[in-house]
């Protein structure tokens, strides 16, 4: 199947060690995902995919959705905002079929979404679930390292780049169909090559290398002095190399295979666990964690028996360590509480620019359109550079980019009204 011009990844996310196939056909999303929405989606992708195109409807434990993506099992105002998002996207195609026939299309990136009882029930419509499982386009990412990625630009770069790690380059993209790779189209400001290189080009190459399986170099083609492509040359990172499945059918004979399909995991993550772990140490964890009582979610607690080594009490008091594997569990225990404690700072500071913005917006309701005109013509002379003049002109007083200025803004309005 050719590939045209906008040659765009649909989908993103976010499954620990898990690898989903990723339709690299001309499929262009409008509007503009989040890190988090992006992350989501592949998600649920993942989840669906064995059934894509058998079963007109998907589901998965709620909390448990929420943990794979990375964010408070318990936020729920999250998740359903991040779902809403999804069906509010739209997925359009224009790619030749196997007769060479033009076909275009149009879709939701998800025909429906609901949460009922702590279960996420969710679907694609039929053509774009067709397009999405079709095997003979594809790129494998690995979604335990978009785990790594901070930025929706990283992430973005990292899906684009990841497909041509095989043949060494991407070859030679137009900076209009890059910034819409980025989804920066549009924007005066990244119609700027000094913008779009100092914002967007050197920190997700930044990213990408950091914390990808791949390492990447940008090159630039000019006509005069005006940069007008860019390509992006690619090989494989030495330190990060992963794991990739064994889709043998002699697996799925295993008893520890059967096992796990017992326990509601999924065949494409059955057989990861299996081939990255080994039946030895899978069964050990299935041991254990049918061991303990009150387990709300198998599936992530299985995820992080493995991740963590959890091990028996009296396993741990029977085998003497030794001082390298004390040394290591120590600073294993010493990352995760260092993870654990940003992660937390993460979720309370977001938590307080949520309650903010809604002081800001309660505040904005009080003002008559005379005011409210006045105030955003105030705030907009305080801002000193393009970039954040252009986040509010877009996201108004909801601008994150903006955020601390806005609450200062606020608050020198009305005094304590934060308190």
């Amino acid at each position: 199947m050719p590939e045209t011009q906008l040659d765009m990844d649909h989908l993103s996310g976010a499954l620990r060690r898990e690898t989903v196939k990723k339709n690299v056909a001309a499929i262009h999303i409008s509007g503009k995902l989040t890190l988090l929405q992006r992350k989501l989606s592949n998600v649920l992708l993942l989840n669906a995919y064995d059934a894509l195109t058998s079963a007109s409807t998907h589901t998965i434990d709620a909390r448990t959705l929420a943990m794979m993506v990375g964010y408070n099992s318990n936020d729920f105002d999250t998740l359903r905002a991040s779902l809403r998002a999804l069906a509010e996207t739209v997925a359009e195609w224009d790619m030749l079929d196997e007769q060479g026939r033009q076909e275009w299309g149009v879709s939701s990136l998800l025909s429906f979404a609901k949460l009922k009882s702590g279960v996420c029930e969710y679907a694609y419509s039929p053509a774009l679930a067709q397009k999405l499982y079709d095997p003979k386009i594809y790129a494998l990412i690995n979604v335990q390292i978009q785990r790594n990625f901070s930025s929706g630009h990283g992430l973005a770069l990292y899906e684009n780049c990841y497909r041509f790690v095989r043949t060494g380059s991407t070859g030679w993209w137009s900076l209009d169909v890059f910034r819409k790779l980025m989804g920066v189209d549009g924007s005066d400001y990244y119609s700027s090559f000094k913008h779009l290189n100092a914002k967007i080009i050197k920190p997700a190459v930044n990213e990408v290398n950091k914390s990808s399986d791949i390492l990447i170099e940008p090159e630039f083609q000019k006509k005069g002095r005006s940069v007008t492509d860019i390509r992006f040359r690619i090989k494989g990172n030495p330190q990060k190399a992963m794991f990739e499945i064994d889709d043998s059918d002699g697996v799925r004979n295993l008893a520890v295979y059967k096992t796990l399909r017992k326990q509601g995991v999924s065949d494409r993550l059955a057989r990861q666990w299996i081939a990255e772990h080994g039946e030895k140490y899978i069964q050990q964890k299935l041991d254990y964690v049918t061991g303990q009582g009150g387990v709300k979610s198998t599936l992530g607690y299985l995820s992080a028996a493995l991740r963590d080594d959890y091990k028996p009490p009296i396993e741990e008091a029977q085998i003497a360590p030794s001082p390298e594997a004390l040394e290591s569990a120590r600073l294993r225990q010493e990352e995760k509480a260092q993870e654990e404690k940003a992660y937390a700072a993460r979720a309370a500071e977001r938590t307080e620019r949520s309650r903010k913005l809604s002081v800001v917006e309660e505040l904005v309701s009080r003002r008559n359109p005379t005011q409210r005109d006045a105030d955003k013509r105030l705030f907009m002379a305080g801002l000193d550079n393009d970039l954040d003049r252009e986040h509010f002109r877009s996201h108004g007083w909801r601008s994150g980019l903006n955020a601390t200025r806005i609450f200062a803004f606020w608050e020198e309005l009305e005094p304590e009204a934060f308190e």
